[in-house]
């Protein structure tokens, strides 16, 4: 859940939080040891987020179920690590990540670490209709029990571990939280990890729930980091990092790295770096394919799934039934998960395993954008891009994918089409009639494969009335042309890609 604080069933208030803590609660009571496994609880700093965390707490404490609360503001990758150290049947934490200061959120964990999925989320949401009396649900505040700073501990130790040798380069770190809860978390992380040059935004180091010196507290806006690049500039930095406000994401800032190249990147490190024989990495099927490529030359495995950490966290229990290790998961909207501790996206974990990227990579000489140059090379340029489009209250996502879908020609952009993926009927049908089945679940989700190795695709937004139109294209860098001639031609073709889809979804619009 998430929206704008106040009063009425659709903003985040009290009796909101009671009436989803109420449903978890019963949906709880059919699952084997649930009430003594117990319910961790936790909030960031936004306003509000500490009594509604407590209400969460007292609503599952008077069900009868172990409620775990996890005291102070606290970044979500916390409460995550939470869920699987300490084996709770569930996890709650209030946060509205990177959404605007006037908002307020839950985010709810399984049994398994990871976010709740189907069916059990609406499963969560139908057991919460079903409370009338909001009144005469129990609460039990005094049985609530709170929790020590060891875990805190555990999960500095986990993320410290993503640099398994000391850097054998020093690389300057400059690390905004966006007035987050994420800051000292990521600066003792970084430290144990072996950086010690690691500079922080004074003005933006503290949890502030306003936000007071960015119009959006999210690190993949424009002009959120104006102030970290500054500061870069000024002690000459290696790499910027950027925390959003609860931790779970993570920017590069400093050369301006995409969620993709930044995954490829780590993908490319971990898997040299741990070997590939018995590994798995992970993405959406709206991420890049490079990782793909990445994964087939170190023999590893890549899995796609669709978009979500909810999806990509239980990768790492699948993995591990086939006697395999889970090494990356990640999205291209600056989510990775880098340690198995963490069944969900942990920025501060990130950060650790990017500056031990960064490090590995000034050891030979080199820079990040070399490095991304090298993987071209090896693989294809791969360029990745989308945009949103605004959808009025009045259309139907479903319904006009259904038209796209309808209307789709043979040719996009001059490019013949060479296969469909429609997500939400399971299948792919390539141009010659034959169906092959998707291995991912029913979803709101339609793709084009053209003759030329780009993709496009285009899905409704989760939270927001927006449509989200994604293009990739795979350019071939000759031997005697420089990487950045490719660049700029797929530079040029994915503008014209993107363009043109975003033309059929127009011309799909009511």
């Amino acid at each position: 859940l998430r929206g704008p604080l106040g009063a009425g069933p659709a903003r985040m208030n009290r009796a909101v939080v009671r009436r989803l803590s109420a449903g978890l609660a019963a949906r709880l009571r059919t699952e084997p040891r649930a009430a003594e496994r117990g319910v961790v609880i936790a909030g960031d700093h936004r306003h509000g987020s500490q009594a509604l965390a407590d209400e969460a707490a007292a609503v599952l404490a008077g069900a009868g179920l172990e409620a775990l609360r996890i005291p102070g503001a606290v970044p979500t990758p916390l409460l995550a690590f939470a869920v699987g150290r300490l084996d709770a049947a569930a996890g709650v934490m209030v946060t509205a990540s990177h959404n605007p200061a006037s908002d307020n959120g839950c985010k709810l964990y399984w049994g398994d670490g990871a976010q709740v999925r189907p069916p059990v989320d609406a499963e969560i949401a139908a057991a919460a209709d079903t409370v009338d009396d909001l009144a005469a649900v129990a609460t039990a505040p005094e049985a609530v029990r709170r929790l020590n700073g060891l875990l805190a501990e555990g999960h500095l130790d986990a993320c410290a571990a993503l640099a398994p040798q000391p850097p054998d380069v020093s690389v300057r770190i400059v690390h905004t939280p966006l007035h987050g809860t994420a800051g000292a978390t990521c600066l003792a992380a970084l430290r144990r990890a072996g950086f010690a040059d690691v500079h922080e935004i004074a003005e933006q180091a503290d949890p502030d729930p306003d936000f007071p010196t960015v119009a959006h507290p999210n690190p993949e806006r424009e002009g959120a980091l104006d102030l970290a690049l500054t500061e870069a500039n000024r002690v000459g930095a290696d790499l910027v990092l950027a925390t959003d406000p609860d931790g779970d994401r993570l920017g590069e800032g400093w050369r301006q790295l995409s969620g993709d190249e930044v995954g490829c990147l780590l993908g490319e490190h971990l898997l040299a770096r741990d070997g590939g024989v018995d590994a798995v990495v992970a993405t959406t099927v709206v991420s890049s394919r490079l990782l793909g490529r990445i994964a087939a030359a170190h023999g590893a495995e890549c899995v796609e799934t669709l978009t979500g950490f909810k999806w990509l966290a239980p990768q790492a229990d699948r993995a591990a039934a086939r006697g395999k290790v889970l090494r990356l998961a990640y999205e291209q909207a600056l989510g990775y998960m880098v340690t198995p501790a963490v069944r969900d996206k942990d920025g501060i974990a990130a950060a650790v395993a990017v500056a031990d990227l960064a490090a590995d990579v000034a050891a030979r000489g080199m820079t990040l954008p070399d490095e991304l140059d090298r993987l071209a090379r090896r693989h294809g340029l791969h360029h990745t891009g989308e945009r949103t489009l605004p959808l009025a209250s009045s259309v139907d996502a479903a319904a006009l994918l259904a038209r796209l879908r309808a209307s789709l020609p043979t040719t996009i952009d001059g490019v013949a089409v060479a296969a469909v993926a429609d997500h939400a009927a399971g299948q792919r049908r390539t141009a010659d009639g034959a169906l092959e089945a998707l291995g991912t679940p029913p979803a709101e989700l339609l793709g084009v494969e053209l003759a030329d190795g780009s993709r496009l695709q285009t899905r409704p937004s989760g939270t927001e009335a927006l449509l989200k139109c994604y293009a990739e294209v795979v350019e071939p860098v000759d031997d005697a042309e420089a990487v950045a001639v490719a660049r700029r031609r797929a530079e040029q073709r994915l503008a014209s890609r993107l363009a043109a889809l975003i033309g059929l979804v127009e011309r799909a619009m009511p």
